[in-house]
């Protein structure tokens, strides 16, 4: 059988890459002399929207190494056809990246109109303030600076290293199984720091900086899984999306509905796993009753008139999140459906931007909703994007690993 190494980017592909990023750099074009030369209200509007996509898009494409290292730790071969999709996708990290600095700097070190977002750069209020100064050993604008570019800049730089080990076996394989395995031991080291950084940073700190600082009083010890665990089954489901869409224009000749199934299984495995982080932040701070924890949810479940605007969206969550992938992701055949497969995967994603929009935008502007063609036209930047950082990455190497030491594993890999 013929395989086809080399992905060509169809016009039709290159087009809406190309017109979303258009779109979405029109909108913040737009969006900046509609809100972002407002007042602080309105500022704080914009500056809240390029937060929310910056940090969830770099997330999501950033699961794509952690799924790449953790097989590589778990000495995985089943995932080997299509392991060059998942390394294509998180070369958007460096774009991305770059996006989610500018955005995140400008915001703590944006001065006063930017204290709505971060109430902890206001030296002034940390000092009136017992709980914020009793943080700031940590919550400052200079570790907040060096963390979050270490943050980036080491992401980018251990999966480009990850990247490179892939291919450097492209044109040659080995000599001996000492070489083999020579070969997997280096790749196993490299995943493992990756995975210790990642660590360090999504399943910690980056969260508690980047995300739940917004909240500077509150506190919870599950919000960084929880934060993990959303953009973790969103990279799955982009994951997905690709893998389908080479399947469908010929290319992952090896990749076969066994695969597919095996992704659907991991979409399936943690919309359940983040369900059952949501309603254990939630019952264990409604069960304890502790004001400095649920003031955090007043803007978010509550449903009187001087608060709860964002109810709906908080339940909704529920429905979209997990009700929907448990429904119908749960049967064997949904997981070996292409069509099934892509439209769960497009509700996943949008379901947990959702997620992410309600974690920034309740905190914010708690009194009212205000999604919009603002939030919609900066996640098609970012959208397109990916879509062309992965599409150019796919056209530069091999699609198939085919001198891995692992690639009959995953062309026998049966589930």
């Amino acid at each position: 059988m013929a395989i086809k190494e080399f992905f060509e980017i169809p016009k039709k592909f290159k087009t809406w890459s190309l017109a979303l990023m258009g779109v979405g750099i029109l909108a913040v074009v737009l969006g900046f002399f509609v809100y972002g030369t407002g007042d602080v209200h309105h500022k704080t509007r914009f500056w809240a929207s390029l937060l929310h996509n910056s940090v969830f898009f770099l997330l999501v494409a950033n699961a794509s190494m952690f799924f790449i290292c953790a097989t590589t730790l778990a000495w995985g071969g089943w995932q080997m056809s299509f392991r060059r999709v998942p390394e294509a996708i998180s070369t958007a990290v460096l774009p991305l990246g770059i996006v989610a600095l500018v955005v995140l700097l400008a915001i703590a070190w944006g001065g006063h109109h930017m204290t709505h977002i971060y109430h902890w750069t206001d030296e002034a209020a940390v000092e009136a303030d017992p709980i914020l100064k009793g943080k700031s050993g940590f919550l400052n604008l200079k570790f907040f600076t060096v963390w979050t570019i270490a943050t980036v800049v080491l992401w980018y730089v251990l999966g480009q290293k990850m990247r490179n080990l892939s291919r450097e076996i492209d044109e040659k394989g080995f000599d001996s199984a000492a070489e083999a395995r020579k070969y997997i031991w280096k790749n196993t080291v490299w995943a493992a720091l990756f995975i210790v950084w990642f660590s360090l940073t999504v399943m910690s700190t980056v969260p508690w900086f980047w995300l739940m600082s917004i909240d500077a009083h509150w506190y919870s010890t599950m919000y960084s899984w929880y934060t993990f665990a959303s953009s973790w089954v969103s990279g799955i489901s982009v994951m997905a999306l690709f893998v389908v869409y080479l399947k469908n224009k010929g290319y992952l000749e090896l990749t076969n509905d066994e695969h597919l199934h095996d992704i659907g299984k991991l979409m399936f495995a943690f919309s359940v796993f983040w369900t059952y982080l949501w309603f254990s932040q939630y019952m264990l701070i409604w069960y304890a009753n502790i004001p400095e924890e649920t003031v955090y949810f007043n803007s978010r479940i509550t449903t009187d008139h001087h608060s709860g605007a964002y109810t709906f969206l908080f339940w909704f969550q529920f429905v979209i999140n997990f009700l929907g992938p448990l429904l119908i992701l749960m049967r064997r055949g949904s997981k070996r459906n292409y069509t099934t497969i892509t439209i769960m995967a497009f509700v996943i994603i949008f379901g947990h931007w959702l997620d992410f929009y309600q974690m920034i935008f309740a905190s914010v502007s708690p009194e009212h909703v205000e999604l919009g063609w603002l939030d919609f036209g900066v996640a098609a930047l970012f959208v397109g994007i990916i879509m062309y950082a992965t599409s150019t990455a796919l056209t530069k190497h091999p699609l198939i690993s085919k001198n891995h030491p692992f690639i009959k594993e995953s062309i026998i890999h049966h589930t």
